[in-house]
Parts: C-alpha cells; structure tokens; sequence
C-alpha cells in the first residue's frame, strides 16, 4: 500500500514538472488587459498565500500585463503600483483610462478637428475599439467617440490598430 502511494506521488510530481516546462516555454510579451470582476486581489507574490497589497472595485480598470508565472500574471496599474493578480481575473479586452487633468472631448472623427460629441471626466474607464497614431476611437458608456492618446493611460503611443 504504501509503495502504491509513493508511485502516486511521483508520478503526480512529474506531470506537474512536465505541465511548468511546457508553460516556460510559452513565449510572453507585456501587453495590456484589463480586470475581468468587480472586486480582484492584487497579492505581493504569485500564490494565494501572498499577502494583498490592493482590492480592486472596478471592472474593465486596465492593467500592463509585465510578465507570467504559471497561472499568475505579474501586472502594473496606472499610478505604478505593481503586484500579481490570478489570469482568471484578467480579461484580453482592451480598455483605458482617462487620465489628463481635466475633462477630455470625444470627438466624432480622429483628427482633432472633428465635433465634440461628449467629453470623459479623468477617472472614466472606456473600451478601446480602433487607435490611429494620435487617437482612439472609445466607447464610454455607450458613447463612441475619439479621444486624444495623451488623455489615455491603456494605449502605447505608436500604437495603432482596428
């Protein structure tokens, strides 16, 4: 009975060495998400036993995504706080955060020039549907518009997409 139960016990420490080598070998590159709940833990360290820096309450708040640890993700908030969240309370869609010091228009075209169709107060979480060089077109509470990318804390700079 015994011997049977130590085999178990190594065959389970192989599988488990065999599932964090085919994880290692992921390749990884930084990249934003955004907080898939309500309420999500950012801990110290990459297991449940680390103690929790910070509580977030808020859905859809994006995050840089820096590196991975098995099923961990080491993230970066706005203001720079760092810590590890669970990848199940992450989520790939892509949000942003407004973050000038005052409000800022939305726009109903990309240049700058188009008529301001709402503005954004600093603070507002919005999903990121297309950036061109200079801005992105965002929806805010179901109002679509272009927003300025030096407003924007979720988008790269050169960052363009659609």
């Amino acid at each position: 009975m015994k011997s049977d139960s130590r085999f178990l016990r190594v065959a389970l420490a192989v599988v488990l060495l065999a599932i964090c080598a085919a994880a290692a070998d992921e390749p990884f590159s930084p990249h934003y998400a955004s907080i898939r709940r309500t309420e999500t833990n950012l801990r110290e360290g990459p297991s449940y036993d680390h103690r929790i820096l910070w509580i977030y309450k808020r859905k859809d708040y994006p995050v840089w995504i820096i590196s991975a640890y098995g099923e961990w993700r080491h993230v970066r908030d706005s203001d720079g706080s760092t810590g590890w969240m669970h990848h199940t309370q992450l989520s790939d869609r892509r949000t942003v955060l407004f973050v000038s010091h005052a409000r800022s228009a939305l726009r109903d075209a990309p240049d700058g020039a188009g008529k301001i169709v709402a503005y954004a107060a600093p603070g507002v979480v919005a999903v990121v549907k297309a950036c061109e060089l200079s801005a992105c077109d965002v929806d805010v509470s179901g109002i679509d518009g272009w927003a300025d990318k030096r407003d924007l804390w979720g988008v790269e700079p050169g960052e363009i997409f659609h």
